[in-house]
Order: C-alpha cells, then sequence, then structure tokens
C-alpha cells in the first residue's frame, strides 16, 4: 500500500484560474514532481463515443494528442513506445500511471502531481480509477478568470480551439464552480484561493502541504519559477511570473467597457463565493 506522500495529486478548476503558478509553486517542492498537462481523461474519456465507452474503449483522441504530448511537451517520443496496441482505457491508465512514475523517480522525487484545469469534469472516472488520488481545487474571483479567459483566447485561439466570446467565458466559470462544491466535502479534497495564493502565499503553501501530509518547504517560494519554464505554455498565453503579486479586477477593467462589465457581474452574481472566504 502506498504510503500518503506517494499518493497521486490532481490540480483542477476553471481555466485561468491560477493551476499553472499554483502547479509551479507545488512543483518546486523537492517531493513533488509536475509535468505538462497530460489531458488524459480529457482526450480519453470517450464521452461522445457509446461504441467505444460500452466496451471500455479510449477515445479516437487520445493517440494523437499523447503523440503531440510526448513529442512535443515532454520531448520524449521513446516513450510513445509503451503505449498499449490494445485500445483499453484500462490498460492505456495503467501504462499512462507506470510512465509518470517512471519521470518521478527520474527527477529524485516520490509523488506525481498532475496539473489539467478540465480534469475537473472528469473527477468521478478519476476517483473511480486511480486509488487514493487527492485533489486541489483552486478558485479564482470569476470577473477576474472572464478577463483572462477572453484576452487569452481571443489573442492565441489555436492553442484553445478557436476565441471565446464573453458569454461562453462567463459559462466556463459558472460550470466550474458547482462541481468543485459538490466535491470539497470529501476528504481527499482541499481547496485554494486563488486570492489567498497571492497574497499570503507562504501560509497558503503550509495548510496545502497539511493536507498533503508533506512538510513546508522553501524551495516551492524560492524556485518555482524554474518549474514555471517547463510547465508553461506561452504560446496559449499561459505563464508564470516571478514575482508572486495579485492583478485582481485589472484587467477586467482594461479589457471591458462599463456595460460589459455590468453585464458580466449580473450574471456572475448566481454564484456566493463567501462560501469559499479568505482567511
Amino acid at each position: 500500500m502506498k504510503s500518503q506522500l506517494e499518493l497521486p495529486i490532481f490540480l483542477v478548476g476553471c481555466p485561468r484560474s491560477g493551476t499553472t503558478l499554483l502547479q509551479s509553486l507545488l512543483g518546486a517542492h523537492s517531493a513533488i514532481a509536475t509535468f505538462s498537462e497530460t489531458k488524459f481523461f480529457f482526450y480519453g474519456v470517450p464521452l461522445y463515443e457509446p461504441g467505444r465507452r460500452t466496451f471500455g474503449m479510449i477515445s479516437e483522441q487520445l493517440n494523437p494528442w499523447l503523440s503531440e504530448f510526448f513529442t512535443e511537451h515532454l520531448n520524449r517520443p521513446e516513450l510513445l513506445q509503451s503505449l498499449p496496441r490494445i485500445p483499453l482505457f484500462k490498460l492505456y491508465l495503467k501504462t499512462m500511471i507506470d510512465i509518470l512514475e517512471k519521470l518521478t523517480k527520474e527527477q529524485g522525487k516520490s509523488v506525481w502531481l498532475e496539473k489539467t484545469p478540465e480534469h475537473l469534469f472528469h473527477i468521478e472516472v478519476i476517483e473511480k480509477t486511480i486509488v487514493g488520488v487527492r485533489f486541489i481545487h483552486i478558485i479564482r474571483n470569476g470577473a477576474d478568470v472572464v478577463a483572462s479567459l477572453y484576452e487569452a483566447t481571443n489573442k492565441y485561439p489555436k492553442p484553445w480551439n478557436g476565441a471565446l466570446n464573453i458569454d461562453s467565458c462567463i459559462e466556463r466559470w459558472l460550470d466550474a464552480i458547482p462541481l468543485s462544491v459538490r466535491h470539497l466535502q470529501k476528504p481527499n479534497h482541499t481547496l485554494v484561493r486563488y486570492e489567498d495564493l497571492v497574497e499570503e502565499p507562504r501560509s497558503t503553501l503550509v495548510q496545502l502541504c497539511e493536507f498533503l501530509g508533506i512538510e513546508f518547504d522553501d524551495s516551492m517560494l524560492d524556485n518555482f519559477g524554474s518549474v514555471a519554464k517547463q510547465v508553461c505554455m506561452e504560446e496559449a498565453g499561459r505563464t508564470v511570473k516571478r514575482e508572486i503579486k495579485s492583478t485582481n479586477s485589472q484587467k477586467f477593467y482594461k479589457i471591458f467597457d462599463e456595460s460589459q462589465r455590468q453585464y458580466i457581474l449580473n450574471r456572475l452574481s448566481t454564484v456566493d463565493l463567501s462560501q469559499f472566504s479568505s482567511k
């Protein structure tokens, strides 16, 4: 049986909520390895392929994505040779976990952290197929997420599969929050507010380390920039600044005019974030 330290960690949340920043901070811990987004469940679960779902097969999208992931994002094309010849989801998942554990050991670390924001929509599948997995949810103010999503997808539409309009950005956030709420009562789930992370990074990370059962490590604050270089995707507008500081609301007021801001705030007002009140 794996010790708590060896249990895998999934970091999830609405895109543009600070997932890459938190991933970089945690990945700088001496015990935690992390990588570019695997998107394994996002591309692997055949949600819209009923025949494949019935027979426990992977989605047709998975192999093309894994080819890109191992070749372009990890620069480890030889790992493609490890993939099963039979397209069964369980076989692919076992192989993927073996690969991530191998990469973790190569870094001299003992636990791996996977960050794909959209895996928020696949928590049930992940919990069912990976024993002992732990989840970290990150939530950010809705107006700031909408502004960041709108800017990033319109500036870099290709990696985002097209530019998002205002309503699509709002819906991304509105869809994500209830999903986190649904799971937060479970002992293997915890929540981080982005605003807490940037305003009080040390105390926020100390609490996270307690949840993970590991000692706080100053290297998280000292060396997160080097991890960020490995996991960021500048071509998608996903970057992490060397200095941790809040940029809340600045982008929202810069990008949208008064009528757009009012429309966005009215739609977001259906969610009360006070239930996730900051310290």
